[in-house]
């Protein structure tokens, strides 16, 4: 982001340390901070469960073979496994979004390998770059000072 304000209505340029006139449950950076943190709280969660119903996918057949190999017992209960590390990350990102966030990032990151050594995914890889480009963006929106929420990106 640009530290360069945008002129006001008046034509006056704000400092850019001039405190928000928004409202801190309205300003954009903390709507901003909600909507990720209320998507990367649901998400992993809703994916974790469904690891143990396979109804929106086959999940097995998204682990690389070289970790179905390495891995003790079968794909399917690597997917347990893996439902339960999302919705303790999806639980992390709820109760303490700087640390989930990271934690969200950092699984991102491991899905993604993973989709690459499957092969064939690669679509969906870059849709997870994307989500984990937002959970490090969470992260940075927790980690800014609460009054900071309450002022809008310029």
């Amino acid at each position: 982001m640009s530290s360069t304000s945008l002129p006001s209505r008046n034509g006056a340029s704000p400092s850019p340390a001039a405190p928000s006139t928004g409202s801190r449950s309205t300003a954009p950076s903390r709507q901003a901070f909600l909507l990720l943190r209320t998507a990367f709280t649901v998400a992993p969660i809703a994916f974790g469960l469904d690891k143990f119903a396979n109804l929106l996918t086959d999940w097995p057949a998204y682990l690389a073979p070289f970790a179905d190999d390495l891995l003790p017992g079968s794909a399917q209960q690597a997917m347990y496994a893996v439902g339960v590390i999302e919705i303790a990350a999806g639980l992390a990102v709820a109760f303490a979004p700087r640390i989930g966030g990271l934690l969200v990032g950092a699984w991102l990151a491991g899905i993604i390998v993973n989709l690459l050594l499957v092969g064939g995914h690669h679509d969906v890889a870059l849709r997870d770059f994307g989500l984990l480009v937002g959970a490090l963006a969470l992260a940075r929106l927790a980690a800014a000072p609460r009054d900071r929420h309450a002022g809008d990106a310029r």
